[in-house]
């Protein structure tokens, strides 16, 4: 405890990282306030009702941050703009260009690469903003709107939409943290109220072991979130020595941390952006007036919402995108490369393409591990409502992923601020 307070002091005591902390709540504190403005013609009764025991919404208002369930300007949330950085992902295995402006043009490269995922946000929110403003005037949540109000409510949530991207990227700039998880974390705690309130109302006493149950599940989850977070696998490099003059460098023994979850929450924000946006598609087509769509759309919506398939699905995606991530941000050539250049080797390999192949083999070992851990997580509150009957929210696995995830990102980059101030 006496570490912990002396922590914090250090960490008020830095003026550049208290600033940084002040940035970032107080652009919390924006999104918050966005989220609670809501766009006009709204009939609050229809959209309550809506939105109970809505679970395909209570995952798309993970995204929101909380500005779905009030229809607010920021409605679409950072949904966009993770559907366009994952498009951009997906790009670069169609694209050699694309694949070596991200990894290999240095910074210049990243800031290009991550413009056109900005660019292609906006096209994106005008898409899912007609989506959402069509879907919700079946349902009767919208009063009528005429052509003109039609237009403004999509360029108003289209423009809070790219004005959340923005003060997602601010954060990550000028404050601490990723800004787009930062923003889920906030639309997710805020949600926790009254989610715990809905819990106090449907108490039943009979229950009790199956909340202790989960409870205990809980505390394991986040046990198991944070050892996997933690968990790497050293990789011993040996410097050659180097005669220079009268002086000789190099010898020196160190190591290459290979970490087990090496994409951290990005494959589930990733696996569900994807699952959930052929369901709005989908659940748009039914309202349209042609009987051959309306039938494909049903089926297809049944399947979207049969458990086994949607637990079966989840799980795949979040392992594919955990392999497929790790390849992208992770260049086993890359790092051989170096290695090489700065006079670099492991012992017992070869350098150049050995040792390529032996840092590849290990990183697909220790993927495998994490990829499973990720799937099993995405999954687990499907898993316990099929043992215990009770109906879960589906996004407690994920949230609870989502939050002790940048929790831990964000203890490491103030650590990380702190022992700079320290040196």
């Amino acid at each position: 405890m006496t570490n912990f307070f002396n922590k914090m002091f250090l960490v008020f005591q830095d003026s550049v990282l208290r600033k940084r902390i002040f940035f970032t709540l107080g652009a919390l504190v924006l999104f918050r306030v966005l989220a609670a403005i809501p766009v006009p013609g709204v009939d609050h009764a229809a959209l309550s009702r809506f939105f109970t025991n809505n679970e395909f919404f209570g995952l798309l208002n993970i995204f929101s941050g909380g500005g779905l369930s009030q229809l607010s300007i920021v409605m679409l949330g950072v949904g966009p703009y993770i559907t366009g950085s994952i498009i951009m992902q997906l790009l670069t295995i169609m694209s050699p260009r694309l694949k070596e402006m991200y990894q290999e043009d240095g910074e210049a490269g990243k800031r290009r690469f991550a413009q056109y995922g900005r660019l292609l946000t906006v096209p994106l929110a005008l898409v899912q903003g007609f989506g959402f403003i069509k879907l919700l005037q079946s349902q009767q949540v919208f009063a009528t709107l005429s052509p003109f109000a039609f237009v403004v409510n999509l360029i108003v949530i289209t423009a809070g939409s790219v004005l959340l991207m923005w003060i997602g990227e601010l954060i990550s700039e000028y404050g601490i943290g990723n800004g787009v998880s930062l923003i889920i974390f906030a639309g997710i705690v805020a949600s926790l109220p009254s989610y715990l309130g809905q819990l106090v109302a449907i108490f039943d006493p009979s229950q009790i072991p199956v909340y202790l149950a989960s409870i205990i599940v809980g505390a394991i989850v986040v046990i198991g979130v944070v050892v996997i977070t933690e968990a790497e696998r050293p990789i011993p490099v040996t410097y050659a020595k180097q005669v220079r003059g009268n002086r000789v460098y190099g010898g020196t023994s160190t190591y290459l941390p290979l970490r087990i979850n090496q994409a951290g929450v990005i494959p589930i924000i990733f696996a569900m952006s994807l699952l959930l946006f052929p369901q709005m598609i989908v659940r748009f087509l039914q309202n349209v007036d042609n009987a051959t769509i309306q039938t494909v759309s049903t089926y297809l919506l049944n399947l979207l919402s049969n458990s086994w398939f949607y637990g079966i699905a989840y799980f795949l995606l979040v392992f594919v995108f955990t392999y497929f991530y790790t390849a992208v941000t992770f260049d086993p050539d890359q790092i051989s490369t170096n290695l090489q250049k700065n006079g670099a080797f492991i012992p017992g390999v070869r350098p150049g393409k050995s040792t390529s192949e032996h840092i590849a083999r290990i990183l697909t070992r220790l993927t495998l591990v994490g990829a499973l851990f990720l799937g099993v997580i995405a999954v687990l509150p499907l898993i316990m409502k099929g043992i215990t009957g009770i109906q879960a929210l589906s996004i407690g696995g994920t949230g609870l992923l989502i939050v002790v995830s940048v929790v831990i990102d964000l203890i490491k980059k103030v650590n990380a601020q702190v022992s700079i101030r320290e040196y």
